[in-house]
This record gives structure tokens, C-alpha cells and sequence, in this order.
């Protein structure tokens, strides 16, 4: 009996890890500057990301967001024909060009960004949105202002105890800021970060071990996560998404920065994520 159980195992085992290796790498497409990604192995199928949703100013915690938000353009450079890397360039209106190269892999999309400034006078361009909408992963509608995904949804916190990130979902997560410019959402300062410069959203005092922000999908089996170097904040928005928003931090005239992000579509194992994202990010 224990040897019939002994070689289902290894069957079941040679299964999963054949099931892997045939995996396609995730699909990529942009247009109208939504990025999906799609691929059998994400739960409901595609994630949309507001690619780029803003670029913003500083000093825009408490200020009006339209005089926060640099209107900028975006188009495609170039495309891949099995979809798997995708070339754009923003221009923002103070003349900022942003060059984002979107490469996927099996169970992750890598972001490698440059902003470059090549204009005579100093720019604001301070941070970035990129808004990745959760709400076919955790199975629930993309209903404005929702509050049932705060369940699903989990960023870290250092375990006073072992002094190790630890994995707390939103809904447990106290206290929980109510009062801000504008409601509802909650907003993570990145290190560093001034609290005059994030999202006029409300605030939390909490700060994160870390810069990954994710939730786990509707069958308890993936986790959808992201993370970006350097960080402006992390956030919960109002359209049943989540952020890990991007520091560019003002530019000078002829100055270059390079910045990097990940989403990872992963199996729901916080330790092989843990490890993962100090592999991506091992300045965190």
C-alpha cells in the first residue's frame, strides 16, 4: 500500500512539474493604456493594469489631484510576436520621456523603465501609477469604492518577534485611516517619502516591511502580487485595485533614472514569494 501511495506521488509530482514546464509564458498586449496579461495559468483568465493611470507632482497629499496629474501621452515602440515584450514611450508635458520595456516570463511580468529628462529646466515629475485591477482574480466585481476584497488583499509588516516581514490582509490591518482629500483607499509611505508627496488618499501610520502588496485569488491557490524599485507608496484604490506606485522623484535638466517593477502570478507560498522578491530586489 505505502508503495502504491509512494509511486502516485511521484507520478502526481512528475504531473505538476511537466504542467509547469508546458506553461506558455503570460500574454502581453496594450492599448489605450490598458496592459493585459492573460495566460491560462492566471485565475479568471487576464489581469488589467491602468498603464500608466498618472504621473504626479510633489506636494500631493493634500492638493486637488487634477493639480497633481502631468497629462502625458503614451505609445507603443515595438511588440513582440509571441507577446511577450512590449516597448513603450510616455511623453509628459514638461517634456519627460519614459521609456517602459515590459518582458514576460511564465509567472511574472518585469518592468525596466528609464526617465530622462532632456530639457533645460528641472522637472516635477515625482511618481507613478500603474493601477493593477484585481477584481477577476479574487472574484469579485469591480465595483467602485469596494470594500470585500480587504480580505483577499495583504501587504507585510516586520514580526516584532523574529524581526521577519509577516503577512497581514487588509482587513486585519488596524488602525485603518478614514479621513484624507478625498476617501475611500488607503495609502503606505514608502521609506524615505514625504508624507506631503502621496496619493491624497488616506494615510496610514503603519509602515511596511517591504515593498510587495498582493492578493490571493478566489480558490486559495495563486497569488497575484507587485512590487517596484524605488517605491513611492503602496495603496488600496476604490476600483478594486492595488498599487505599488513608482518614485522617479523630480528630474534635472539632462538627468537619467532607471526603475524596475515585477507582478508576479505565483503558487500561494509566501516563502517562495518572500525569496522571489529579494532575488528582484535585493537593495529591500
Amino acid at each position: 500500500m505505502k508503495l502504491r501511495l509512494f509511486i502516485a506521488a511521484l507520478i502526481l509530482s512528475g504531473l505538476a512539474v511537466t504542467s509547469y514546464a508546458e506553461q506558455s509564458p503570460l500574454g502581453l498586449s496594450w492599448k489605450e493604456n490598458l496592459l493585459t496579461i492573460s495566460g491560462d495559468q492566471i485565475p479568471g483568465g487576464k489581469i488589467t493594469v491602468w498603464y500608466i493611470e498618472a504621473y504626479c507632482r510633489a506636494g500631493s497629499t493634500a492638493r486637488n489631484w487634477q493639480d497633481t496629474v502631468f497629462p502625458h501621452t503614451t505609445k507603443v515602440l515595438e511588440t513582440s510576436k509571441d507577446q511577450t515584450r512590449i516597448v513603450l514611450e510616455s511623453k509628459l508635458e514638461d517634456g519627460v520621456v519614459v521609456r517602459h520595456t515590459i518582458l514576460s516570463t511564465k509567472d511574472s511580468v518585469n518592468f525596466e523603465l528609464e526617465a530622462f529628462n532632456p530639457t533645460n529646466r528641472q522637472s516635477d515629475a515625482h511618481w507613478g501609477q500603474p493601477c493593477m485591477r484585481v477584481d477577476r482574480f479574487v472574484g469579485m466585481k469591480p465595483e467602485y469604492a469596494s470594500e470585500g476584497y480587504l480580505s483577499k488583499s495583504f501587504l507585510f509588516v516586520e514580526n516584532p518577534m523574529t524581526k521577519q516581514p509577516q503577512q497581514v490582509f487588509l482587513n486585519k490591518l488596524q488602525p485603518w485611516s478614514k479621513l484624507a482629500k478625498y476617501t475611500p483607499g488607503q495609502v503606505w509611505a514608502g521609506p524615505g517619502v514625504s508624507r506631503n508627496d502621496l496619493n491624497p488618499r488616506p494615510l496610514s501610520p503603519i509602515k511596511t516591511a517591504n515593498g510587495l502588496i498582493g492578493c490571493v485569488s478566489s480558490d486559495g491557490k495563486k497569488i497575484l502580487a507587485t512590487a517596484w524599485e524605488p517605491y513611492q507608496e503602496l495603496f488600496q484604490g476604490v476600483i478594486v485595485c492595488l498599487h505599488s506606485d513608482f518614485r522617479i522623484g523630480g528630474l534635472a535638466p539632462g538627468e537619467k533614472r532607471l526603475l524596475k517593477g515585477r507582478i508576479y502570478v505565483v503558487e500561494n507560498n509566501l516563502e517562495l514569494l518572500l525569496n522571489r522578491y529579494q532575488k528582484d530586489f535585493p537593495a529591500r
